[in-house]
């Protein structure tokens, strides 16, 4: 959520940015400053009537304390009790209808990311790796289906369409790739591993700005007061909400790996057969609550963590800076991760499998997310997160690249431990 002291003091500065976001209406920015206006003019108001009746409650104690008529001033007691309560509800409107209107309102991009209206503008940062050369190379759905890796037919009967089911090898292989991802970020990157609830609160999803903005991408439960949890960053990035931290804590890194549930599963088509865009799918994420000093510094850092695993796994991959119109609801910047699939529509192609993202105190602020800066001030933390990384992509782009002439796959030898072979045939 942005700051309203922010919109109430550089209105130009953050209608600017808002339009640099593809199809934002920054004239809303001049809804939230009228009804800005109204709600402070409401508080003067209220405040000067409680001092008008703090005056006059006095002055009867005094009358009474003197034995002297008080009724008069009693009643205009009572008529100021009056408008009081009226004008007490009114600001109350007020403030919610302003907190509605800021909690629609994305994140400011931040001046370092490229302007655009599309993801034709986004930018290539790097890339590693080399493409395997493989000939006649075929995609993970024929690949899975020959090898009993997954039962898309099981997962039909059992739950509808978009769904999977692991089967044999193929779970054994996911289970590996979410042992391997969670040692990594453990061991080697310093993050405190986190196994949290699935299913999480209305305000949790506010305070991580899901909601209200993609409610119906969400499955709701209980009257939508709780939710599947759409990914972890939801769990991760609230286990501090409403706390003030210490700046020593800082910064906080955890990781988890949970089950990620959304309704919106893309169309159909050959980009989305199989178990590329699905409803449920699993998840190693990656979370951090850091000083804002610090943030981009830790973007970078939380970036080249989710790198990792596609370079230990010797996987080609590339690093997509995103542009203003490509940016998430609440990211002020981006980095989308995508991995090679060879085995994907003619030739091949790049799928996402992690988005690396800074809110700033966007998140904070919603969440009420604080900390305690060396001078006893109380300030708004910065968030951000990253998949390190999403299945079931990493998944099928590892077997498509690991294929072999006579139709196996090879288990890459950073995962051979995990997987307990050195290949699935």
């Amino acid at each position: 959520m942005l700051d309203i002291r922010l919109i109430r003091e550089k209105p130009d500065f953050v209608r600017e940015r808002l339009a640099a976001r593809a199809g934002e209406d920054e004239a809303r920015i001049d809804d939230i400053l009228r009804i800005d206006s109204e709600r402070r003019k409401s508080e003067t108001e209220l405040q000067r009537l409680q001092s008008e009746r703090n005056r006059l409650s006095k002055e009867i104690g005094a009358r009474r304390s003197r034995k002297e008529p008080s009724e008069e001033f009693e009643g205009d007691v009572r008529k100021i009790g009056e408008q009081i309560a009226v004008l007490t509800q009114r600001a109350n409107a007020l403030d919610e209808e302003q907190r509605n209107l800021l909690l629609d309102i994305p994140n400011l991009p931040h001046e370092s990311v490229p302007v655009g209206k599309d993801p034709s503008a986004n930018r290539v940062v790097r890339s590693w790796g080399d493409k395997p050369q493989l000939g006649n190379a075929v995609d993970h759905v024929v690949l899975g289906t020959k090898l009993s890796l997954f039962n898309l037919e099981w997962a039909a009967k059992l739950s509808g369409s978009g769904f999977i089911c692991f089967t044999g090898a193929g779970a054994k292989l996911e289970r590996a790739l979410i042992n391997f991802m969670i040692d990594l970020h453990t061991r080697e990157h310093g993050y405190l591993q986190i196994s949290p609830p699935f299913i999480v609160r209305r305000d949790c999803m506010i305070g991580t700005s899901q909601l209200p903005k993609f409610e119906a991408d969400m499955y709701g439960l209980e009257e939508n007061q709780l939710f599947l949890a759409p990914t972890a960053e939801v769990q991760l990035t609230n286990l501090h909400r409403e706390e003030i931290l210490s700046v020593g804590d800082l910064p906080k890194k955890f990781t988890a790996y949970t089950p990620c549930f959304r309704r919106e599963a893309g169309a159909s088509g050959r980009d989305t057969r199989g178990i590329i865009r699905v409803h449920q799918f699993d998840k190693v994420e990656l979370v951090k609550v850091v000083a804002p000093e610090k943030s981009y510094e830790e973007l970078e850092s939380l970036t080249t963590d989710a790198e990792r695993v596609l370079q230990l796994l010797g996987l080609h991959y590339r690093v997509i800076e995103l542009c203003t119109g490509d940016l998430g609801f609440g990211s002020a910047k981006t980095y989308d991760i995508e991995v090679w699939s060879p085995g994907s529509r003619d030739g091949g192609t790049f799928l996402e499998v992690s988005s690396c993202s800074n809110f700033e105190d966007f998140q904070a602020r919603r969440m009420q997310l604080r900390f305690k800066d060396h001078d006893g001030k109380n300030r708004l933390c910065h968030t951000l997160n990253g998949s390190g990384l999403a299945l079931p992509r990493l998944f099928a782009a590892l077997i498509e690249s690991y294929q072999q002439p006579d139709g196996s796959v090879r288990i890459p030898e950073k995962l051979q431990p995990y997987f307990g072979a050195t290949e699935i045939r």
